[in-house]
Order: C-alpha cells, then structure tokens, then sequence
C-alpha cells in the first residue's frame, strides 16, 4: 500500500497511471491534479518520485507539447 495517510489498497498500480496518463495523449487536456503525497509516510521517497514522474507525465501530454518520435 502507499505511504500516504488516506490509503486505497485497491488503487491503480504505478504502471497503470503512468498509462492512463500516457493514453491521454492527443486529447484535449486543460489541466491534471496530483492529490497527495506525503513525506511522514514515505521515508523512502519512492512516493514522491512517482508523484513526481506522474506530474511530469501530466504536463507532457498538455496540447502544444512537442513531442520527437
């Protein structure tokens, strides 16, 4: 289960999310929301990485991102 204070343990693993997000690609997204991450309960820092790796995701899939392919 996550670090964080309000665990789902049936929540998306990281690799779904990171997909979900992936698949958004193309669409018309105005904006994304990372809920919560919290240092207390993470003293490895692996939850604030994927936090961070998903945010970045986010904004990589923002219309008029250019993207090399």
């Amino acid at each position: 289960m996550p670090p964080v204070p309000a665990r789902w343990k049936w929540g998306l693993t990281s690799s779904q999310g990171l997909e979900l997000v992936r698949g958004a690609a193309g669409l018309n997204i105005v904006g994304g929301d990372l809920v919560e991450v919290s240092p207390p309960y993470d003293p490895s820092g692996n939850t604030a990485l994927m936090g961070a790796t998903l945010l970045y995701e986010m904004l990589c899939v923002l219309p008029g991102v250019k993207h090399s392919e």
